[in-house]
């Protein structure tokens, strides 16, 4: 069945112009490691460039050069220049090496009690522990509408003309109820379907140059779910997630439009299979950009499996790791997979 499109969005035509001019896309899901979640990357007192310039270091010497990053309306309400301002450095420090990207609005995905300040200390051996959602319970009240517009149309606002931006990711994984880990709205989904496309005209009302995008990320057959026609009717370019074999992910490409871009921005879990050297010679082939989950194992604990939330991991390291590539000093998890993806990206020889 073909997507029907939303008011505003690219033609096809368009969508695969803007891609045709980019080099292949091969990046991360990208949280310093000092950084347990949005909040702390973000808020003044642990914002660290240093340390982003040093993590964005490594990534460039692998050939990445693209990023997918979180930002929070909670911090745009709190203090929208200093927010602005930190995007700014963010950017520079990303630009120049050589790295574009891709910036993501709102999540559904882990904790929906989310607060400004002093972020909780990770839980010991636990995945993404102090992960929290955008904009939460906040979906319940519909008098916060007006400041996530606001939040939305001063961030595309601010950088929708700005080259160091690749792309515009208006929701995570919208429909996500994570699994019971959470008391969850018991509308939520509903609230976000319902939210969601709205999120997209804010964006678009102010004619940002990049293109807009929402991942599908479950779903069999991703015409019979609501949620996912929802994602492809309003997205620019076809974004989506799988963390599944490379056969499997074969698989859901056959599922995928292919009349516009397409965009893995979650990959990468080594337990149940996908791997560098699984996944990305079919991305290359079939010129679908990437974003691995994790770049340094840090404060998000993305190391960890899913299911450390069930049985946290507080004895022992996983083995193997579930994400990251790097360790918080440099030092690659896997020198096979460093290498593979220096060959790959075409970095092999290359100082």
């Amino acid at each position: 069945m073909t997507a029907i499109s939303a008011p505003g969005r690219w033609s096809a035509a368009r969508a695969n112009a803007w891609y045709d001019k980019l080099p292949w896309l091969v990046g991360a899901n990208f949280v310093p490691s000092t950084a347990s979640n949005q909040l702390e990357m973000w808020q003044p007192e642990s914002f660290r460039p240093d340390v982003i310039a040093r993590e964005l270091d490594w990534a460039a010497a692998v050939g990445m050069n693209t990023m997918r990053v979180f930002l929070h309306d909670l911090l745009w309400a709190a203090d929208p220049v200093g927010f602005r301002l930190r995007i700014e450095q963010y950017l520079d420090i990303a630009a120049s090496r050589g790295i574009r990207t891709m910036l993501v609005l709102f999540d559904s995905v882990w904790n929906p009690d989310v607060a400004l300040g002093p972020q909780p200390e990770p839980r010991p051996g636990v995945h993404n522990s102090q992960w929290v959602q955008g904009p939460g319970r906040a979906l319940a009240d519909p008098s916060q509408y007006e400041r996530l517009r606001e939040y939305v149309q001063g961030v595309v606002g601010a950088f929708g003309q700005d080259e160091r931006v690749l792309a515009w990711d208006i929701w995570n994984e919208p429909s996500n109820l994570n699994g019971g880990r959470f008391k969850e709205l018991d509308n939520k989904v509903a609230l976000v379907s319902a939210l969601l496309p709205q999120a997209f005209a804010w964006a678009r009302a102010v004619a940002p140059s990049q293109p807009l995008t929402a991942g599908v990320w479950a779903g069999a057959t991703l015409y019979d779910d609501p949620h996912a026609r929802i994602q492809i009717e309003n997205s620019d370019v076809i974004s989506f997630h799988d963390y599944q074999t490379p056969e499997r992910f074969l698989a859901k490409l056959a599922d995928m439009p292919r009349d516009r871009p397409l965009l893995l921005t979650e990959y990468m879990a080594r337990t149940p299979g996908s791997t560098f050297e699984g996944i990305l010679p079919i991305a290359k082939r079939e010129r679908i950009g990437t974003y691995c989950w994790g770049l340094v194992a840090g404060r998000s604990q993305t190391l960890y499996p899913w299911d450390s939330w069930s049985k946290p991991y507080v004895d022992a390291l996983p083995d193997p790791w579930f994400h990251d590539v790097f360790h918080d000093d440099g030092r690659p998890y896997r020198a096979d997979e460093v290498a593979f993806l220096r060959e790959i990206t075409g970095r092999a020889g290359k100082a």
